[in-house]
C-alpha cells in the first residue's frame, strides 16, 4: 500500500512538471532553423572549406606536419616540384594549418562541404607546381 501511494505520488509530481513544458511547446514557436527551405545562416566565425593562395605556398610542409587530422598530404618530386592535397572527409576544421602555415598561403572560408556518396569527388589538389 505505502509503494502503491510512493508511486502515486511520483507520478502527480511528473505530471505537474510536465505539463507547463508541455503548454509552454504548444504556445511558442519552433526555435529550429529553417534550412532546407531557406539559406543557412552561417556564424560570423565559422571555419569551412581549406583555401590556399598558391602563389604564397612554398612546399614546406608545416600545415601538413601539424594537421591532426591528417587531411593535408603533401607529394614532392623535387625541391621545387609538389602537389599539396586537401582531404576534406579527414578535416576537423581546427584551424591548425592555417596557424602553422608562417607564408600565410593556407586559410579556411565559411563555405560548407557539400556531402557525397565519392570519397574521390572530396579530394581537392590546392597546390601543383
Amino acid at each position: 500500500m505505502r509503494k502503491a501511494v510512493s508511486t502515486l505520488l511520483e507520478s502527480l509530481r511528473t505530471l505537474a512538471y510536465l505539463l507547463p513544458q508541455l503548454g509552454r511547446a504548444l504556445v511558442t514557436r519552433p526555435e529550429t532553423v529553417k534550412f532546407p527551405f531557406a539559406p543557412p545562416v552561417i556564424p560570423r566565425g565559422y571555419r569551412g572549406r581549406v583555401q590556399i593562395h598558391p602563389e604564397k605556398c612554398r612546399g614546406c610542409g608545416l600545415c601538413v606536419r601539424d594537421c591532426p587530422a591528417f587531411a593535408l598530404e603533401l607529394q614532392r618530386e623535387d625541391r621545387n616540384t609538389f602537389k599539396l592535397i586537401y582531404h576534406p572527409e579527414r578535416c576537423a576544421y581546427c584551424g591548425q594549418c592555417e596557424v602553422s602555415c608562417t607564408f600565410g598561403a593556407i586559410y579556411q572560408t565559411n563555405e560548407f562541404v557539400r556531402g557525397t556518396d565519392d570519397l574521390g569527388q572530396l579530394v581537392v589538389t590546392l597546390v601543383d607546381r
